[in-house]
């Protein structure tokens, strides 16, 4: 039997599939962790029909192995739930009723009219437009530039974008038409000043477009300009000015959009809290370097952002320093100051960690330069499978519901261990559990002739190192149990 995981990561995801539309279709279902769509679209296709498809593959390596794919394809748990009876997805975020939770963040896949509307006609819930400035936008080339791991696809990217390269006015008439053609769908204008005045008129300007709310852009990591972008989301005081002047010249919700290149985002927070914002988007790219000598301009390298699903665990981090913070907490509930989670969401399940850890909105960018807008079908069908399973009618009931499990270090359960446990049916005997518990773990396995890794009970400290290195998931968790002393 192949590996799922591995042999869907090889699909190139081509656009009109020689494979079929409905062939194509279950890939990339499970390519984006939504079994319960793949196992419905595999079961109505027969054997003559993978076959066809298989035949008609283009990879360049060798064609996805679809009929293994087929058989290897896991039972769902439970009745699969049809379409028609799904949960729905609808959830309030900064007083507006949002038909899912999913946005196109604020970026270069919002930046026209036609990019939006197919985004919105494909199912995303809103945009937050491509920050909308005053100043001369000027661009690189190249501009983007990602790292890669082991033959699979990027999980960094570097962006080197600015701001909209539009005339403001003709942003704002933009999003006036959006909103008019697409009234059920929220737009967001993203604006960017250089000074009180500009943001007070950005915003105004934004409001009389017909907009639903206005993000302020304190996060940018890449301006030519000094004191704009993520050099105002550095300075608490001038987080609290321009969220103040913001939210008393426009009566539209006021979401500032934080950047994570600080110690924390606690304080930062509470400076848009105090400054009269309705909600918070986080986190922006983290700056960084990258050396590949394609992404050179003009053969110089730069800081610039860093995103994609390498930052995941840390924008989690920063969005646990708001929802987990008693003052903001209580401010959501009083204020609704909400949280729109960004930062290397590719499936349905990394939006339900944000969700879980308080976010009631979700903002997906580098996902979509990725695989483009058609990821919304498993975000949104994933997540309602995932809430029929459970027995959730509501999103809402989801939100937050990990917070009480996040503590201190020093409040984990240092009496008891879990022994990592071989399946020996999924072991092929390739040893990387070895060479790792060996060489960067306790010397806990043995590995003979016979190639059967064994684990030496006296020295293991249950660190599962070797189920992680694991290349077939053939180590799994035994039941915990007290230390001995």
């Amino acid at each position: 039997m192949i590996h799922i995981n591995e042999e869907v990561a090889r699909c190139l995801l081509c656009e009109n599939a020689p494979c079929g539309e409905k062939t194509a279709r279950a890939i990339r279902a499970l390519r984006f962790d939504n079994l319960w769509t793949a196992r419905e679209l595999f079961d109505q296709l027969n054997d003559a029909e993978i076959e066809a498809a298989q035949a008609a593959c283009i990879h360049y390596d060798h064609p996805i192995r679809i009929a293994e794919l087929k058989k290897s394809l896991p039972s769902v748990t439970g009745n699969q739930t049809p379409v028609t009876a799904l949960p729905s997805l609808e959830l309030n975020f900064c007083d507006m009723v949002c038909e899912n939770p999913f946005f196109l963040a604020s970026s270069a896949i919002c930046t026209n009219y036609e990019m939006v509307a197919r985004a919105l006609e494909a199912g995303w819930a809103g945009v937050f437009y491509k920050t909308i400035c005053k100043q001369d936008i000027r661009e690189v080339s190249p501009r983007f530039d990602a790292v890669r791991k082991e033959g699979t696809p990027f999980v960094g990217f570097r962006n080197m974008e600015q701001l909209s390269e539009n005339p403001y006015e003709m942003d704002f008439d933009i999003l006036h038409r959006l909103k008019v053609n697409y009234p059920s769908k929220r737009i967001i204008a993203s604006i960017m000043g250089q000074t009180e005045e500009e943001w007070i008129e950005l915003a105004k300007m934004a409001e009389e477009a017909g907009c639903d709310a206005v993000e302020l852009n304190f996060s940018c990591p890449q301006m030519r300009l000094t004191g704009l972008g993520s050099d105002i989301g550095q300075n608490n005081e001038l987080i609290l000015l321009y969220t103040s002047i913001v939210s008393a010249a426009v009566k539209i919700p006021v979401i500032p959009k934080m950047t994570p290149n600080v110690m924390g985002l606690g304080k930062p927070a509470l400076a848009c809290f105090f400054g009269g914002a309705h909600g918070i988007s986080a986190i922006n790219t983290i700056k960084s370097i990258t050396m590949s000598e394609g992404a050179q301009v003009s053969g110089k390298k730069t800081v610039s952002g860093y995103s994609g699903k390498a930052v995941k665990p840390i924008a989690l981090r920063m969005i646990y320093e708001m929802t987990g913070n008693p003052i903001l907490d209580k401010a959501g509930i009083e204020k609704h100051m909400d949280i729109s989670g960004i930062g290397g969401i590719e499936t349905w399940r990394d939006a339900l960690e944000f969700i879980q850890l308080g976010c009631r909105n979700v903002q997906v960018c580098t996902a979509v330069m990725q695989y483009g807008y058609r990821i919304i079908d498993d975000l949104k069908l994933g997540l309602q499978h995932y809430m029929a399973e459970r027995g959730i009618v509501e999103l809402k009931k989801l939100v937050g519901e990990e917070l009480p499990n996040i503590v201190l270090p020093a409040d984990l359960d240092r009496e008891t261990m879990v022994f990592p446990k071989i399946d020996r049916e999924k072991c092929i005997g390739c040893g990387r559990c070895y060479i790792s518990c060996q060489d960067g773990g306790h010397q806990a396995i043995s590995f003979g002739e016979d190639r059967k890794p064994r684990i030496i009970g006296q020295k293991c400290v249950g660190c599962h190192l070797c189920r992680l290195v694991c290349p077939t998931g053939a180590i799994g968790q035994a039941n915990r149990m007290p230390k001995k002393n």
